[in-house]
């Protein structure tokens, strides 16, 4: 028998997830007056992929950087995808971030230069390293002495809507079947990215896409998942993410080094470096999933120069960094649903666009969109007054969470979750993909949802979270799937064979995902005009890489 006890928070503002986006955005929202509270599933700074944070973007124009250089190399790299209001105002307010952790006592060190291309303005990849135990300890102390109120090991699962407003969450304790209630007039969702627990990339064990599914649920909309993480790693060390070494012919486009093991000299079963390889002036073979490519075409195992072998896939589930989450629905960090805001990987805001475009800018980006989302709700709140939620909201947001906890019999999450492993993990459904492979995995996800999700249980509070994650895990599968078959291009990280080519008349645009009727929908959201390249231009001097057969 369950025995529940129930505990009750209140505050202005409510913040969910202590990784860089959530600590600053509770710094800054205490720093305009706001009583602030800050929830955790793990431990408020340290958590997400915070503990996976080396390097920082900081934009500064006493070095000689300049915004046009900044943005013109951006907007290429991005292949014309990023918002250019985010991608802008990430690299203009980096160094106001950059002061806050010096203020705070964080040491940063430079690194060298290592610039993709010729035309990369001077210091683009020159980011600022950090250490990264460091900056937990600061940012955690930091919280401290805001005044925070901080409560680690609570995994939020459902938000309280009154009056079409966000009002709130309910959480679980990850110790016991302890129910918190979370009172608040703003909520800022910090949960960073989405992943399907994959083995190669350890912080995404926690980050289960609980933020998206909780703001869909409530109304949200969510910005579409077509664009995934490239990330690979050696198949003995599944979570080693070093520097690699970029061949010396390429040295001029891309540096000496690049990292997360992204370029670098690689070699097919036949013996052939594959990666990076020039077609003719100026071109160069699509780059971003060079190992499933090769894959694709039977030539895997690949292996470094060092005899590692490697694999794709590491991050499963994962977007480009901020290109999936909640849409921003004005510059603020605001969702379409009153009363939320979300910041760092759980805002779509598509600051790199389809590819991730510069090193640094993840952290660098998080820090900026905390900071905005964070004062913003901060004074949103100043503007309301008390929030009450009804007793019917509550009742429903209880029996919610509670669910897999009463329920006698049915699916154990677990098993539900290595089936949705099964089904997303072939390189041939989320990597190199086509209409009707994706077709045939959301028919098994689709029966997931209907048949499999509804009957998890819990026997423990721990499979209680299991079961939650799971849950949340299933959904955001549903919308990677429909947004890979939305879009009917191929570009940046997204690779449709059907459609292999990219489609700069019907496709320079943004998708986003929202319920309708308890229906999943998809919109395409067209770029502002002015955002929009030279279409006159000859294609392959719009874009760095081409795909396999252009």
């Amino acid at each position: 028998m369950i025995e529940e006890r129930e505990r009750t928070r209140r505050g202005d503002v409510l913040v969910i997830g202590g990784g860089i986006a959530g600590c600053f955005a509770a710094i800054k929202a205490s720093e305009n007056g706001a009583d602030v509270i800050l929830v955790d599933k793990g431990y408020a700074g340290k958590s997400g992929q915070s503990p996976y944070a080396t390097s920082f973007m900081v934009f500064d124009p006493d070095k000689g950087h300049r915004i046009d250089d900044w943005m013109g190399y951006l907007n290429k790299t991005s292949e014309y995808l990023n918002n250019r209001y985010w991608t802008e105002v990430t690299i203009t307010e980096s160094y106001a971030r950059y002061q806050d952790l010096i203020s705070w006592g964080l040491q940063f060190s430079e690194r060298g230069k290592t610039a993709r291309a010729s035309l990369a303005p001077p210091g683009l990849l020159e980011p600022q390293i950090f250490d990264s135990k460091s900056l937990s300890q600061i940012l955690r102390k930091q919280l401290v002495k805001n005044g925070v109120q901080i409560v680690d090991r609570v995994m939020v699962t459902e938000l309280l809507k009154q009056d079409g407003r966000i009002a709130g969450a309910v959480g679980i304790s990850l110790d016991s079947y302890d129910l918190y209630t979370f009172n608040s007039k703003t909520t800022v969702l910090c949960v960073g990215a989405c992943g399907f627990k994959p083995a190669g990339y350890p912080p995404l064990m926690q980050l289960t896409c609980d933020g998206e599914s909780m703001a869909y649920r409530a109304g949200a909309e969510i910005c579409g998942k077509e664009f995934v993480d490239t990330h690979s790693t050696r198949i003995d060390m599944p979570n080693a993410h070093g520097r690699m070494k970029v061949p010396p012919d390429l040295e001029a486009l891309f540096g000496k080094e690049a990292g997360h093991e992204l370029f670098g000299s690689r070699f097919n079963v036949h013996g052939n470096e594959i990666d990076i390889r020039p077609v003719e002036a100026s071109q160069y073979i699509f780059t971003y999933l060079s190992l499933e490519i090769e894959a694709h075409e039977g030539r895997a195992p690949i292996r470094t120069e060092k005899d590692n072998e490697v694999v794709g896939g590491s991050t499963l589930g994962m977007s480009v960094r901020k290109a999936d989450g909640l849409w921003p629905a004005d510059e603020k960090g605001a969702s379409n649903v009153p009363g939320l805001y979300a910041a760092g990987d759980s805002l779509g805001n598509m600051q790199n666009g389809a590819v991730y475009a510069l090193v640094g800018s993840s952290s660098a980006g998080s820090a900026v969109t905390g900071a905005i989302a964070g004062t913003a709700a901060a004074e949103d709140a100043r503007s309301i007054g008390r929030v009450a939620v009804g007793e019917q909201e509550l009742d429903r947001a209880k029996q919610f969470v509670l669910a897999p906890a009463r329920c006698r019999g049915g699916f154990s999450p677990r098993w539900v979750t290595q089936l949705l492993q099964n089904t997303m993990m072939p390189y041939f459904i989320t990597y190199i993909k086509k209409g009707d492979r994706l077709k045939a995995a959301l028919t098994i996800i689709e029966f997931m949802q209907e048949q499999l999700v509804p009957k998890l249980f819990a026997r423990d509070p721990h499979e209680l979270r299991l079961a939650h994650e799971t849950k949340n895990m299933v959904l955001s599968a549903e919308m990677r799937l429909r947004s890979a078959l939305f879009r009917t291009e191929s570009r940046g990280t997204h690779y449709r064979e059907d459609y292999p080519r990219r489609d700069d008349v019907n496709w320079l645009a943004w998708t986003k995902i929202r319920e309708e009727q308890g229906k999943m929908r998809l919109v395409k959201v067209p770029l502002p005009k002015k955002w929009r390249p030279d279409l006159t231009l000859p294609y392959q001097e719009r874009y760095f890489f081409r795909f396999p057969g252009e």
